[in-house]
């Protein structure tokens, strides 16, 4: 007892031990928790049928990464009643193997939108990135209508694949061949509501 309590005078008057053991304290703590999730398969190994985003999703998920999209809008929905009713099945990490880095957010100026795929049509999509309040009209966020003008470049989702291929991403060489066959004449809205049209259905198939 007179030992710690030794200790705990001396690191009280010392500014510089105290400062390493509070770092000490820190990383053995971050350590204890971080380093057991590595090993544990439900929150590194995908969920059944999970695929990676194909070129026109990869493309569209930079867009929104780009636009600032997280900002207003999580993609995590938590396992309370209140969540699951409005939203969905509540998120798994299984979900987001592929997601570098994951969307998943707390700020919800905007609703969550990891059950959004299929539960709305491209049209909808696409008025209600043109000009929100056309199809939610107490809506206040700002239209995104550049996005239908600005094309996508080919070569640069393939290089984006051929990268996340090295990084682990099961890509099979004829998906990467045929990335830019998918995002040709494609517009930035295109992509963008391909992403959302897959955000959480493969949890919602099962």
């Amino acid at each position: 007892m007179g030992t710690a309590k030794g200790i705990q005078e001396r690191a009280e008057r010392n500014v510089g031990l105290l400062i390493v053991l509070i770092v000490a304290a820190a990383a053995v703590g971050g350590l204890v928790q971080i380093v057991p999730l590595f090993f544990q398969l439900s929150t590194t190994q995908p969920i059944d049928g999970l695929r990676p985003y194909n070129a026109l999703q990869l493309a569209g998920r930079d867009v929104y990464v780009r636009e600032g999209c997280y900002n207003c809008h999580s993609q995590m929905i938590r396992p309370f009643r209140a969540e699951t009713e409005r939203y969905g099945h509540y998120s798994v990490a299984g979900e987001f193997v592929y997601d570098r880095p994951f969307q998943w957010g707390s700020k919800r100026t905007g609703p969550d939108l990891h059950r959004v795929g299929g539960r709305y049509s491209d049209e909808w999509h696409r008025v209600h990135l043109l000009n929100p309040r056309d199809v939610v009209p107490e809506s206040i966020m700002p239209g995104y209508p550049w996005l239908a003008q600005a094309s996508i470049d080919p070569a640069l989702v393939q290089r984006k694949m051929r990268v996340l291929q090295r990084l682990g991403h099961p890509y099979a060489a004829a998906d990467i061949e045929q990335a830019p066959a998918m995002v040709q004449g494609k517009t930035e809205m295109d992509a963008m509501i391909a992403y959302l049209q897959g955000l959480g259905t493969t949890l919602k198939r099962r």
